[in-house]
């Protein structure tokens, strides 16, 4: 097995609450994302984002808005909606109870190590 694959894994698996917590203050357009993922070494291409936006969009925890650029075309910005809002309160929670129990576990068996 290779570490590379499993890290890719762990990455994908917390990506799209990452991606409502970006978006919890206020809307951002897809380079900014990109860039807060990345600046996090959260990796990820263009290709992997906006079919993950589409699917939040689609399950009714983000809409979008067009708006004009001074630099270029029009900018697609995300942002949460209510649902979505309740939705990563909801994730926020099970990542601090599943952080903590991972933390309990990998803890406990440095100890038992000892």
């Amino acid at each position: 097995m290779k570490i590379e694959n499993t890290k890719a894994q762990m990455r994908k698996g917390v990506l799209e609450y990452c991606i409502l917590s970006i978006l919890k203050d206020e809307d951002a357009y897809v380079a900014e994302i990109l860039d807060t993922l990345k600046d996090a070494k959260l990796l990820v291409v263009e290709g992997t984002i906006y079919p993950l936006l589409t699917r939040l969009k689609n399950a009714g925890l983000l809409s979008y808005r067009w708006e004009e650029s001074t630099s270029g075309p029009p900018r697609k910005y995300y942002g949460l909606t209510e649902t979505g809002k309740l939705f990563l309160n909801e994730l926020s929670s099970t990542w601090d109870d599943l952080q903590k129990a991972v933390q309990l576990v990998t803890t406990q068996k440095s100890k038992n190590n000892e």
